[in-house]
């Protein structure tokens, strides 16, 4: 029996539904085309960061300004600011490059947090032969004068000045904090999402006992992640105008067919394949597929969202019935 495991994310058809988070594995032509050769059906490149794009574009300016007070010919001595090679000027070179030697669709990443001049930069992303940009939303609402209000609407400022600056689609990676995930999600799609990757995953300062310091913290995910997005892709798969993606917590093929069977229509992965290396990307393809034949699944599309809170015979297990039966079982084992 063969099954079709192709499946569509912001209107590009995939050969399947495995997509390259990105991370260090999508920085590099040699890591890409490793992916490629490992099976992968998208990738996203690194991120490019609005800090990134700010500092470089400040200290470019700052250099063309250094002794112009001197006299009035001593600007011609430096180049234009368009003439600049900046840092994003080489993610725009790898992206181009990434274009040129991939034979599946690459999606380039902006991340961000407030709305400013960054933004054009998705059209020059767009020029250089993105086929979708992921717009990575990175931001700690950690202002006691930031009401939640003013947080949301700070997302759907920025994701409404990005969608205006391109004409490919533009897909949105968000946290799972607001205190309306549903209605929030339907915001951002009105406000020009084709998609949304849940969640984006926060990385957590430690203190170091020895020095006396605060230090970032970075963990790869594991499978017990993976829930959150479950639940919230299986709420909003047929709700909202935009596609849903995965990602945070899927290592193995069974974790992948929990978050389809959920109603997502890709799922993306960094921390499996940091494991594992791209050679992964095959070994879950297989388990997709051998489940699906075992099942009589013809194809992934008929197999996503077929345990969605819309499609389910139980759409309660997603809300509060849920967690009272887990907490109950739990404790009767005990009692």
């Amino acid at each position: 029996m063969k099954v079709d495991l192709r499946t569509r994310w912001l209107g590009l058809e995939l050969a399947h539904p495995i997509v390259a988070a990105a991370s260090p594995l999508t920085g590099s032509i040699d890591s890409l085309e490793r992916l490629q050769d490992g099976g992968v059906a998208a990738v996203v490149l690194k991120s490019l960061f609005e800090e990134q794009i700010e500092h470089e574009e400040m200290a470019a300016h700052n250099l063309m300004l250094y002794g112009a007070e001197l006299s009035p010919e001593a600007r011609g001595f430096f180049p234009e600011m368009q003439n600049w090679r900046t840092g994003p000027e080489q993610y725009l070179e790898l992206l181009a490059a990434a274009k040129r030697v991939l034979r599946v669709p690459v999606i380039a990443s902006l991340n961000g947090h407030t709305p400013g001049g960054w933004t054009s930069w998705a059209r020059q992303l767009e020029q250089a032969g993105a086929d979708a940009i992921e717009l990575n939303v990175y931001f700690l609402a950690a202002s006691i004068d930031d009401s939640s209000a003013d947080v949301e609407q700070r997302y759907i400022d920025l994701v409404a000045s990005v969608t205006q600056q391109v004409k490919i689609p533009v897909a949105v990676k968000v946290a799972p904090y607001f205190s309306a995930m549903a209605n929030m999600a339907a915001r951002l799609a009105r406000a020009g999402a084709k998609g949304l990757v849940l969640f984006n995953r926060f990385l957590q300062p430690d203190i170091m006992l020895d020095e006396l310091e605060v230090a970032p913290h970075m963990m790869l995910s594991s499978s017990d992640e993976l829930r959150l997005a479950l639940r919230w892709i299986a709420i909003l798969r047929g709700r909202i105008g935009a596609g849903l993606a995965a990602t945070g917590g899927a290592h193995t093929s069974d974790d992948v067919l929990k978050l389809l069977l959920a109603g997502a229509d890709c799922v993306m992965l960094a921390s499996s394949l940091l494991q594992r290396g791209p050679e992964h990307i095959g070994a879950l393809v297989r388990g997709l597929q051998a489940w699906m034949i075992e099942r009589e699944y013809d194809s992934v599309e008929q197999m996503k969202g077929s345990l969605s809170q819309q499609s389910c015979p139980d759409p309660d297990a997603f809300e509060r019935a849920h967690y009272m039966k887990a907490l109950y079982s739990y404790t009767s084992a005990y009692v």
